[in-house]
């Protein structure tokens, strides 16, 4: 499939051409956009080694490897393998004392009120946690030098259970990480090259120990993954005939080349959920909306992203296993259980549930007809007439009957038709939905009606309108190629590194120069990552901020600070603002204690232009045909115009209820709200404009 640019001129050079490629669990999206501004989508199966699917993507894509000037990728090998526990062998070297931060943590629970319930265990085994006598002060002062006697039999101890990597994580080396570096060393003369080498005081210099270990085990026990995908991947493009550096999508919303990808490997978790979040601000800001809420519903999940005056949440921690903390900057993304499999089921109290449990893509829904028999949110679609009998194109077809019939599960034991039962089962899983947006917005302090709905994955524009509806959303935007948005992701985002120092100081006494110089020193640092990446000096931009927080709290909150720091004063009147709008609370009478300083090293690479079509003032929509479909609020079937997205041209007009049909994805405008087609060939949905 494919779309041209209205401007798009011929040209007597082969177009050179931009690809962006993000592998999922079931399907591998293609998006590629050439010099001409010509858009070719297209998905292929994903398939046991990813880099097969990404090289099947291509072909598919009808790609000559030589044409294409960037390729960007975003994967989920990294969310997989903590998902999985599939590791290489690996092993943790860490202070006499100190083997069992990782099974402490923090001591609390997820759920504390079950004392029976266990977490889960340690990504490193306690018989892999070695021990060795050292000790810094927190002042970074030696306490007691490193035993290298029992570091080099450690060594020894490794070198015989062929580990593939080892994470050296000593007390208090955030401040000064000579013992890990020395003991990095003896690990490298008796190992060799080939076992990668983690230390924590590199990985990330924090405070918290708990946080810092299971950070740096994370990045070890995922670098002998990494480091051969990376290769792999480097190594197959070129030969294909690709001459550019592979840039890999990292979960803070940025790109790095293989090289590092070596040495962050647990930045690529959550790669494609990041993607996705920075294609919703991206199409947004197209439409002139600086708030905006990514809504990425697929098969199995929906990914919620929220985009605030043009800048995304971030978050300095997350998890893929409750307890096992990565603290790597990433984009905030809160994902449940809500997708197109997700099935809908009674508890014991007979109250109707939907997820987070799903019928996934095998079985499937019942309505493919692949072994599946519980009623899903497709099925649910399906029997209410928003979805027809094919999809993708023709290419898969549904059966409803199927779905009928599994429906009738949740329809006989509450004494319901079939097409209630189907309504009640979307306002559910529509609930879900908005409460997630809730948590992610209203309780961070935002209002849901100063936002646009970004509604995109193969069942997103299915939901979209009717839980903005529900949040009072007044518009919801569909992407052109809503099923490959986060691939479209992967194209739009600089190289990035994130630097952090700690750094305590009472923020109304600190000398601003002392600050100054240490911001300057982690640029420095910034600086060499970027150039190690093949970024130009010219293209290297710096961010800073600082992490600060009332006297007495744990919690610390990061804020922007612009230009060369001559006063903090600037900076504490950010601080309380942020934290007012954070928590509803502010006290400018406290003292006020700078915890940590971070800068974010950007190196600017080549944005796309997405073509503008030319708006017709006479364009007119041109139905294909009609359905009856049920729609909540509105207690009899109604007549349904249908319409494939190719054949809308900009600036066209459509009224609910109508049902816009394409490749992947299919888009439901409810009676009473109204669909424009844009310049950018977005469908703008105003929610009670007729």
């Amino acid at each position: 499939m494919s779309m041209d640019g209205a401007d798009a001129g011929p040209s007597m050079k082969p177009a050179r051409a931009r690809l962006a490629i993000d592998v999922g669990g079931t399907f591998t999206d293609i998006f590629v956009l050439d010099s001409n501004g010509k858009q070719t989508v297209a998905k292929v199966p994903s398939t046991a080694n990813p880099i097969d699917a990404i090289m099947n993507g291509a072909e598919a894509a009808d790609l000559d490897w030589n044409d294409i000037e960037l390729f960007t990728h975003g994967t989920t090998v990294a969310t997989n393998a903590l998902i999985t526990r599939n590791f290489k062998p690996v092993a943790m070297v860490t202070t006499e004392g100190f083997r069992d931060v990782l099974e402490i943590g923090r001591g609390t629970r997820e759920d504390p009120w079950d004392a029976y319930k266990e977490g889960t265990p340690p990504y490193v085994r306690r018989r892999d946690r070695f021990a060795v006598r050292e000790r810094i002060n927190y002042r970074g002062e030696i306490i007691e030098p490193l035993d290298e006697e029992r570091a080099r039999e450690i060594a020894r101890i490794l070198k015989k259970r062929e580990v593939h990597a080892v994470a050296v994580c000593f007390i208090n080396a955030y401040v000064n990480g000579v013992h890990e570096q020395r003991m990095a060393e003896i690990l490298a003369e008796v190992l060799g090259p080939d076992v990668a080498i983690s230390t924590s005081h590199e990985t990330h210099p924090e405070i918290f120990e708990d946080d810092r270990f299971s950070t740096t085990v994370a990045n070890t026990i995922l670098a002998p993954i990494i480091r051969p995908y990376a290769r792999d991947i480097a190594s197959r493009t070129s030969e294909a005939g690709y001459e550019a550096d592979v840039l890999l999508f990292h979960s803070g919303g940025g790109v790095m080349t293989p090289a590092t990808a070596e040495k962050y490997a647990a930045r690529l978790a959550a790669s494609g959920i990041a993607a996705g979040a920075i294609a919703s601000k991206y199409f947004a800001e197209l439409c002139g909306y600086k708030n905006s809420i990514g809504l990425d519903m697929g098969g199995t999940s929906a990914d919620i992203s929220l985009t605030a005056d043009g800048h995304l949440r971030m978050t300095d921690k997350w998890e893929v296993d409750w307890g096992h903390p990565i603290c790597f900057p990433s984009i905030e993304v809160l994902t449940i259980g809500a997708g197109g499999g997700s099935i809908s089921w009674l508890d014991k109290a007979g109250s109707l549930r939907n997820g987070p449990q799903s019928a996934g893509s095998v079985p499937g829904p019942a309505c493919y007809k692949a072994g599946g028999t519980e009623p899903t949110n497709t099925d649910a679609n399906i029997i209410l007439g928003r979805v027809g009998t094919t999809l993708a194109g023709g290419k898969k077809s549904l059966d409803r009957e199927a779905a009928l019939e599994a429906m009738q599960k949740i329809a006989g034991p509450l004494n319901l038709d079939l097409v209630e039962a189907s309504l009640a089962t979307l306002r559910v899983a529509n609930a879900n939905m908005a409460d997630a947006v809730r948590l992610i917005s209203i309780a961070r302090g935002h209002d849901p009606r100063d936002f646009a709905l970004v509604a995109f994955g193969g069942a997103g524009p299915l939901h979209g309108v009717d839980i903005a509806r529900e949040l009072n959303i007044p518009v919801v935007i569909i992407p052109p190629n809503p099923g490959v948005t986060s691939a479209v992701g992967c194209i739009l985002v600089d190289v990035q590194h994130d630097v952090t120092q700690m750094y305590f100081d009472n923020a109304s006494t600190a000398d601003p120069a002392d600050v100054e110089a240490a911001f300057q020193k982690l640029e420095m640092e910034g600086r060499d990552r970027m150039q190690r990446d093949g970024v130009a000096p010219g293209d290297m931009t710096f961010q800073r901020f600082v992490d600060m927080r009332y006297r007495g709290q744990w919690r610390s909150l990061a804020v922007s600070v612009p230009g060369k720091i001559t006063a903090m004063d600037e900076a504490l009147a950010i601080f309380h603002a942020e934290y007012e709008k954070a928590h509803n609370f502010r006290r400018e009478d406290f003292p006020v204690e700078i915890y940590r300083l971070t800068v974010r090293a950007i190196g600017v690479t080549p944005k796309p232009s997405f073509p503008k079509v030319a708006i017709d003032p006479n364009a007119k929509a041109v139905p294909k045909g009609t359905r009856e479909a049920w729609f909540h609020d509105h207690p009899a079937a109604m007549t349904t115009q249908l319409y494939d997205r190719e054949a809308l041209p900009a600036g066209v007009t459509i009224k609910g209820p109508a049902v816009i049909d394409q490749l992947d994805s299919t888009t439901v405008i409810p009676p009473g709200d109204v669909a424009y087609i844009d310049e950018w060939l977005n469908i703008q949905i105003k929610l009670g404009a007729a």
